[in-house]
């Protein structure tokens, strides 16, 4: 078993990457645009400079920034109305702390909405370190933010899993040296993101079944 354990937040910790996705397409509407059906999935995971280049990609004359905006202004007021977690977190939280294992989240959201998803859950005392997308030069699919995550944690990468839902995520996760492990939630894993991949469960609890099990 590895020393430290990573956890991506939407649509891993809680069921919050539907809400993104379906604000992607609202937002595309708004401004005019007919929603590009492989947008969501491009975009998914990403965070700074990477998140406007691909809106950018997509949709060419828009103003990335206000675009983007506009779109976290929705997803936030969704959020205020309460959010659900993804089965198994708890599980898999309360068994790598009684195994002794360290503890990070590292999303690509802004920091104070991590600290404040974690808090109104009552789950933020199990982690010993929160990264952000905003405090990271490069977003996934790079590995910074799982780098600096790891260094948090005061171990080395490939001590540590990365528990994800989105291709980025694995990616990134890779990228960095980590075991990335991929819990898919919206996103099916493409056959890139399976070449890479430590392993793919249907949920956090068959993932922590397989490393009680040794096979992780």
């Amino acid at each position: 078993m590895k020393r430290g354990a990573i956890f991506d937040m939407d649509g891993l910790l809680f069921d919050t990457e539907r809400i993104y996705q379906e604000n992607w397409l609202l937002t595309a509407r708004e401004y005019g645009f007919e929603p590009h059906p492989d947008f969501p999935r491009a975009i998914c995971g990403t965070c700074g400079a990477h998140t406007r280049e691909v809106i950018r990609s997509f949709y060419p004359s828009v103003d990335a920034e206000e675009f983007l905006q506009s779109c976290l202004r929705r997803v936030l007021r969704q959020q205020e109305e309460g959010i659900e977690e993804k089965p198994g977190v708890r599980e898999i939280l309360a068994f790598f702390q009684s195994s002794g294992i360290r503890l990070a989240v590292a999303s690509s959201s802004a920091h104070a909405q991590i600290e404040k998803n974690l808090s109104r859950a009552g789950l933020r005392p199990c982690f010993d370190a929160v990264v952000s997308g905003d405090q990271v030069k490069k977003g996934k699919p790079e590995p910074d933010i799982f780098l600096e995550a790891a260094r948090r944690l005061d171990l080395p990468p490939q001590d540590c899993y990365v528990f994800e839902d989105g291709i980025n995520g694995i990616l990134a996760g890779a990228r960095a040296g980590c075991a990335a492990v991929m819990i898919p939630d919206l996103l099916a894993p493409d056959e890139k993101t399976r070449s890479v991949c430590a392993g793919i469960f249907d949920s956090l609890s068959c993932a922590m079944a397989a490393i009680a099990r040794g096979e992780l």
